[in-house]
């Protein structure tokens, strides 16, 4: 399979909830999914699993929540411990992104499509996971 042909999962990682996006390189697009939700930043594994059936991504992509001035923050190690535990579980090439600003770019894209009702939590992480994703194709592919 060309690299340019893969389906990519991507990720927002938070200790509450996690967003999900799967996206196709041929488009440089993603879609949103389901938000996961998690206990202190451990989602439901096996809800997990069902998503890699699902979609078979060939790469994941985990955003990685930084400063502004680009370090790390508290969440920051939980992301790459969740990057790592993916990578683990599923055997799966997984990439970090950095992800300053999308949650947002999330809630200004959603505002746009319908006003404070279109801002729930759940949808607002998942299109973040969309820019995750987008942002790390643009800067890959």
């Amino acid at each position: 399979m060309t690299s340019s042909n893969r389906t990519l999962l991507g990720f927002d990682f938070g200790t509450k909830s996690i967003g999900v996006a799967a996206g196709q390189e041929v488009t440089g697009t993603a879609s949103p999914l389901m938000a996961l939700k998690a206990v202190d930043g451990i989602p439901d594994w096996q809800k997990v699993e069902a998503l890699f059936a699902e979609w078979q991504p060939h790469l994941v992509v985990v955003g990685l929540p930084l400063n502004m001035d680009g370090t790390d923050q508290q969440v920051t190690h939980g992301a790459r411990k969740f990057a790592n535990r993916l990578n683990a579980r599923f055997k799966v090439r997984v990439e970090t992104c950095d992800e300053r600003l999308t949650t947002a770019d999330a809630r200004a894209r959603l505002f746009e499509l319908g006003g404070f009702k279109k801002l729930d939590k759940q949808k607002v992480d998942s299109v973040a996971a969309c820019l995750i994703l987008e942002s790390w194709m643009a800067d890959n592919i």
